[in-house]
Formats: structure tokens, sequence, C-alpha cells
């Protein structure tokens, strides 16, 4: 396993992005950074992380071959890899908040930021960011944010978890190639957050609306049933699933 450890960045993944330029970055190298100065989540929003306590490293995919159309594999596979690893911990009641965002109960443990390099309609490289609370235990005005050290009681090894989590990774993604994807997203909807509960969402002009949780689209959409029983997909733009 070729990692990378750093002990700041501006981010574990615009430092992979770098060494791509370069034309370095083998299949699964591993940029880990005890501190990322601009480290950022979904839809730009800043990650915070106190230095040292946590893990936030980027994984670097080569030769994917994927279809643009077929890109939300890519969110499932390491969504998938992360909760695998921290059930193996006995971490409770997991879930993953779609797109990707791994929930104990209804605190967020984890993030996931995945950017796509796109070679005509083919995703031949991918850049895998994931951010997970581990040993920090004050996470400030940070609402719903917790870790493995609040939730289970003890300080956890970095490196092995590091470790634990990108074999997992590898697992996952084989499988992904060797055989259909079919149970792969079963397994990705399985543990979605909320689904198949009446939930509270709010659209892009900020308005409430009640509808239950039904899967994915293949295009990464979540399908959402509202209350005249109408099934409508959503974008990640398009829709907030509040608490």
């Amino acid at each position: 396993m070729n990692i990378i450890k750093l002990d700041a960045t501006d981010s574990t993944n615009a430092y992979l992005k770098r060494l791509l330029s370069d034309g370095l970055g083998a299949d699964f190298t591993v940029i880990t950074a005890k501190k990322q100065l601009k480290g950022k989540g979904q839809m730009g929003a800043k990650w915070e992380s106190d230095s040292g306590k946590n893990l936030t490293f980027s994984v670097l995919r080569q030769g994917l071959g994927l279809s643009v159309a077929n890109y939300f594999v890519l969110n499932i596979c390491v969504s998938l890899a992360v909760y695998k690893t921290l059930k193996a911990h006995q971490v409770p009641d997991l879930s993953v908040k779609w797109p990707n965002d791994i929930l104990s109960g209804t605190s967020k443990i984890c993030g996931i930021l995945i950017e796509n390099i796109l070679s005509g309609n083919l995703i031949n490289t991918a850049i895998i960011g994931i951010g997970l609370n581990v040993n920090q235990t004050f996470f400030g005005e940070l609402e719903n944010a917790s870790s493995l050290k609040l939730i289970l009681g003890s300080n956890f090894d970095l490196d092995e978890l590091l470790h634990e989590i990108v074999e997992n990774l590898k697992s996952i993604f084989l499988e992904s190639t060797t055989d259909s994807t079919e149970n792969l997203w079963k397994a990705y909807e399985d543990v979605l957050f909320r689904k198949d509960k009446p939930s509270t969402f709010e659209n892009k002009q900020n308005e409430l609306f009640m509808g239950f949780i039904r899967g994915v689209s293949p295009t990464g959409k979540l399908q959402i049933m509202l209350e005249d029983n109408v099934l409508k997909e959503f974008d990640i733009k398009e829709v907030k699933l509040l608490y």
C-alpha cells in the first residue's frame, strides 16, 4: 500500500491532484494528513477536524473505465467500505445518509467527497476524499457531529483504521468489477438513513414537504414517495432531508 503521510496540507484531494499533474500516483495511492488547512465536504462545505485526532485522507483510483452515467457506483463502493469498517468495530445504529454521509444514530461521523476526472464519456480516475471523526471529542457549534471515541468510549489507532478502510475499499471495488453491481446497490439501499420512514424534506425553494425515501435511481438521485403516492427523484442540490 503506497501511503504518503503529511503533517499538514491544503487538502489531501488537492495534493493528489498535484501528484497527478506531475504524472505521479499509482492506483490506490493514499494521502493522509494530520491537518487539512482547506478541507472540503459536499457542495463546498468546510470540513473541520482537530489536528492528529481524526482520519483525513484521499485515495486515488486509476483505470476505472466507468461510464459517466454510472458514476454513483463510486459513491456506493466508498460508502459501503466505510460502513463495513465501522460495523466491524460495533459502531451502533449505523446508516448512510444519501448520498454518502455515514451516521451513528442521527450523528454524522464520516463525510466523503469524490472528485472524478473524465476522459470522454468515461471516468478513468477518481480522487476519493474521506474524513472520519475518530478521537476528537469536542465539535464546537457543529450540530449532529460525533466521533468513534464519543460513541464507543475509547481511543483508536488511526493507522490501523486507515488500513482497514483501504482494504475494504479494494475488496468492494474488486466486487464491483467482477460481479454485477446489483448486490452492492441493494446493500447500499438497505442501510439508507430513514428509508421507508415518514420524513420531512426541504426543496431548493425552502418549502417543506413530507415523503418516504424509497431508494436511489441508477443516476444517483434520491427517490422519494410523496403524499399523493407519486415517486419523484431529486438530485443533491434539489432536496435536503431534515432531522
